[in-house]
């Protein structure tokens, strides 16, 4: 079962990934400006309070919408959505469900689809 240390080892070997200082999160310089690709859940528990932070989810950015619903069918354990990211690139990942290999994949795809092409050219 993944954690946030493993997802933490994971961004560790990206160029120019950068750790929030405020919550668990990741992002990267785009343009001097700060661009995030991965990011604890906000989860409305109560529909009349605050989001609540959730460590144990990830909202993980992917390229575009037509990956995003190619994500959502792929029948990984632990990869859902809900209605707060409808329209927008992002899924959400329960980490106690997804396997390593495919965490591993998709921080790294959406660190790409956020990074620079400086950062990610080969």
């Amino acid at each position: 079962m993944p954690t946030q240390e493993d997802v933490r080892r994971i961004v560790s070997a990206l160029p120019g990934a950068i750790e929030s200082s405020e919550s668990f999160g990741f992002g990267v310089l785009v343009k001097g400006k700060h661009k995030g690709f991965l990011w604890e859940w906000l989860e409305r528990v109560d529909p009349k309070k605050a989001r609540v932070r959730n460590p144990g989810v990830l909202a993980i950015v992917v390229p575009n919408l037509q990956a995003k619903e190619m994500l959502l069918n792929a029948d990984i354990p632990g990869v859902f959505t809900e209605p707060h990211y409808n329209g927008y690139p992002a899924i959400l990942i329960r980490l106690n469900e997804v396997p390593m290999s495919d965490l591993e994949d998709m921080v790294i795809e959406a660190y790409r689809a956020k990074a620079p092409k400086s950062l990610t050219q080969d």
